[in-house]
């Protein structure tokens, strides 16, 4: 491609991910209504379509107010943080064949990195706000985040060893050649779904948040867009987790009949329904259970898969 049309790609793609949280936002409200019987979003618009639009006018004209016992520019600077690393990630995600702003030959590397990077966000939120709440909340989510990027990590070794690349158009490529790696690393699959929901703090590993104990967590002392940008954040980060399963495991855009970007779409799509209802339907876990699961069941679990699929990889 030319580098006006690089220019393009990255103009649309900024557009798109700046514009999903709203319509995320709508969609999971509508899904708990009904997966739990209940009225969602309704009066606001057809079917509540503009309750977002309404929720964005309201942070948007909410006081930007910076707490006078806060580090004032450190509790800025936050926000941004996690935000600027999700985006950063979606710059490498082949979005078809022959659509992606840059396709590295360390992909996969790249968005273990970035996922690293955004702890740092929540810790410095705790920590700037000068408040216990808070503080608790970013020394959970370090403790989690931790924790879960280790076996996330480890997951992926089963998918990088089959496909023989970090790259993600080649891991992709290499479903096409074989069959998809859902079906080869079930196990891995299993494993990295469960340690990206821990990664974006979703029910029911939400505890850095945990509004009934913390008051909101990390982010108690945030308001208005700063506030909103720890909440765009989310939802940036749960579709890029799509993303990377539909790449990593269910064959990204391949498919009969329909075009490339509209097979990663439907997958995408599937995955982050999938993340709202786990959390319509599961309870939250205590602090004590949740680090015992990333460490004791998901650790050993994923050293025991890249055993096994070595030894497939050497034998066949």
């Amino acid at each position: 491609m030319t580098w006006w049309m690089h220019i393009a790609v990255v103009v649309v793609v900024l557009i798109v991910l700046l514009n999903v949280p709203i319509g995320l936002i709508w969609l999971e409200r509508r899904l708990l209504g009904w997966f739990q019987d209940r009225y969602g979003p309704n009066r606001a618009g057809p079917f509540g379509l503009l309750q977002p639009i309404a929720d964005g006018i309201k942070l948007m004209t909410k006081e930007d107010w910076v707490p006078p016992f806060a580090d004032r520019w450190v509790f800025i600077a936050a926000p941004t943080i996690v935000v600027m690393a999700m985006l950063l990630v979606f710059g490498v995600i082949p979005f078809t064949s022959s659509v992606a702003i840059a396709d590295l030959n360390v992909g996969v590397l790249f968005f273990l990195g970035m996922a690293s990077v955004a702890v740092y966000s929540i810790v410095l939120a705790g920590w700037s706000s000068n408040s216990k709440y808070s503080l608790v909340g970013g020394l959970r989510a370090a403790a989690q985040l931790i924790s879960y990027e280790i076996p996330m990590g480890l997951s992926l070794v089963g998918v990088v060893m089959l496909a023989g690349s970090f790259k993600l158009g080649d891991i992709v490529e290499a479903q096409q050649r074989s069959q998809w790696f859902c079906l080869t690393q079930p196990v891995g699959l299993l494993i990295f779904l469960t340690a990206t929901l821990a990664e974006a703090r979703r029910i029911p590993f939400d505890l850095p948040e945990a509004d009934s104990e913390l008051t909101n967590g990390f982010h108690t002392e945030y308001s208005s867009m700063k506030f909103a940008l720890f909440y765009m954040g989310e939802y940036l980060d749960i579709t890029l987790v799509g993303c990377l399963t539909a790449l990593l495991f269910f064959g990204g855009w391949l498919g009969p009949g329909l075009p490339e970007l509209a097979w990663l779409a439907i997958k995408v799509v599937a995955v982050i329904v999938f993340f709202m209802w786990v959390r319509s339907v599961l309870p939250r876990f205590r602090f004590d259970q949740l680090i015992n699961f990333g460490w004791k069941v998901l650790l050993p679990v994923s050293l025991l898969n890249i055993a096994v699929t070595g030894f497939v990889v050497l034998r066949w």
